[in-house]
């Protein structure tokens, strides 16, 4: 281990930043070779006189830049930048944003992997909408959009609305699907080595995606109902985390509605520490749950994300965002940024979709085919513990002993289903074991392709592990 100790006296900007430009100047310089340790965190804390936040933060950014690695327990190292090959992450480093799910996946088998809208006949809808656009703006479709018309933020509104909250057109943002609203949402408001709050199981590709940009994942515990109120206040107090995501509407992958007393102590508790909601609606638009929305209790503090993935199309890439006041503008600066901006043509065809009347016509239809297929499968897996909710595209399977959830995921791959193990869904680090998998019934094209993996799945269930012998 070194003892290096920098010279933060010099320079403009954040402590972090600083320190993070010390440790690229003194590699490049010599001083700090490769395989160097550098000093724990806590003792550079102390020695250069700032917090230990900073100095984690700037590790954190100086990882990024590839400069350095860390491994939990062993420590920060210096990377070898002299072979060209330090300022990439090594094939372990990759891996971790990948998940478990194939990048490419093979064909003839059936994809209980994906939750998108089944096919229920709108790409018929969609046809006759993109050709009227292009007869329309011929222009605007062959160049780069420089103008928001306003039904675009109508749209938004209307497809955000539940109930009596109808949320105000001017703090709507257009975004390309709802992954790409959550990313800009943290590029805007956090900066490299923030922390961003999940639940252990959740999203995960959201959390993968913030790693990439130099941002920290902590977990927070959740039950039956969701994160659990506790939890949150402890990680608030102890890691100060900047944003906090979650789906309360119908939680992915577990299923779980948040009642409303717990979405109500949520938000106390991000109001006393000063937290970010980023709020998750794509599943709830499908359920019908009256329990007010984040961004109905907190308003100040939650930015509320839809789309028409899971509800009208996956394929037009439509999303919004409902910013809390006086934050569109950043939220849409950070979305073109990290996007390249907001194609006309998808962005026109969302907005038209949805204010004639015929995305609100699809999701219908769409949920009325979730719950044909949602039917099939509690007869086929009778005697099992599977949660759903009506309507909703996905159920998570417990699975009865002695399987594990990647074993179980593998032997359905070999018989010919493709399924979620918990893994995929994991935020971080976590040393909770959860014994389930998460299957989707909608991108099946019939529902008797739904009824053959269904019944692949109750076989091995009812064969346990002796059905299954895996290679290694």
């Amino acid at each position: 281990m070194t003892n290096w100790l920098p010279d933060l006296s010099s320079g403009t900007g954040p402590l972090y930043l600083r320190l993070a430009e010390q440790i690229e100047k003194d590699i490049e310089r010599g001083v700090l070779t490769k395989g160097t340790k550098l000093p724990p965190q806590r003792n550079l804390a102390f020695d250069i006189g700032v917090t230990i936040g900073t100095v984690s933060r700037a590790y954190a950014l100086a990882r990024q830049r590839g400069l350095v690695s860390g491994e939990v327990g062993r420590g920060t190292y210096v990377l070898d930048r002299g072979s060209g090959q330090g300022s990439a992450p090594d094939v372990s480093d990759r891996l971790q944003f990948e998940g478990t799910r194939h990048l490419d996946p093979p064909s003839g088998k059936i994809r209980f992997d994906s939750t998108a809208a089944p096919d229920v006949g709108q790409g018929e809808i969609i046809d006759a909408l993109v050709l009227a656009i292009v007869r329309e703006h011929r222009y605007e479709v062959a160049s780069y959009t420089r103008r928001f018309p306003d039904h675009w933020f109508e749209a938004g509104s209307r497809w955000l609305s539940k109930g009596a909250f109808r949320p105000e057109a001017a703090r709507i943002v257009p975004t390309l699907g709802a992954h790409a609203a959550g990313m800009a949402i943290i590029a805007a408001i956090t900066e490299p080595g923030d922390y961003l709050a999940f639940e252990h199981l959740t999203y995960s590709q959201i959390a993968r995606s913030g790693q990439l940009i130099g941002r920290r994942t902590t977990l927070i515990e959740s039950d039956d109902n969701g994160a659990v109120p506790e939890d949150f206040e402890r990680v608030c107090a102890q890691r100060h985390p900047k944003v906090a995501f979650f789906m309360p509407a119908v939680q992915n992958p577990t299923a779980a509605i948040m009642p409303a007393e717990r979405r109500r102590e949520i938000a106390e508790i991000a109001r006393r520490h000063n937290v970010w909601l980023i709020e998750d609606n794509l599943y709830g638009s499908l359920s019908g749950n009256p329990a007010p929305l984040l961004a109905e209790l907190a308003p100040e503090r939650t930015f509320l994300v839809g789309g028409l993935s899971k509800s009208v199309a996956a394929g037009v890439r439509g999303g919004w965002v409902l910013c809390p006041k006086h934050y569109d503008r950043r939220i849409r600066v950070a979305h073109r940024m990290m996007t390249g901006g907001m194609p006309f043509l998808l962005a026109e065809l969302c907005a038209r979709l949805v204010l004639s009347g015929q995305a609100a016509a699809i999701r219908a239809r769409c949920v009325a085919e979730n719950d044909a297929r949602l039917a099939l499968m509690q007869e086929a897996l009778a005697g099992f513990n599977v949660r759903w909710q009506p309507g909703v595209p996905f159920c998570w399977l417990e699975l009865p002993e002695a399987w594990l959830s990647s074993t179980f995921k593998h032997a359905a791959s070999e018989r010919g289903v493709l399924l979620d193990d918990a893994d995929e869904f994991k935020a971080g680090r976590s040393e909770q074991a959860f014994h389930h998998v998460r299957f989707g019934i909608s991108t099946p094209r019939s529902r008797d392709e739904v009824a053959e993996g269904l019944a692949t799945i109750r076989r091995l269930l009812e064969e346990g592990r002796a059905g299954y012998l895996g290679y290694v």
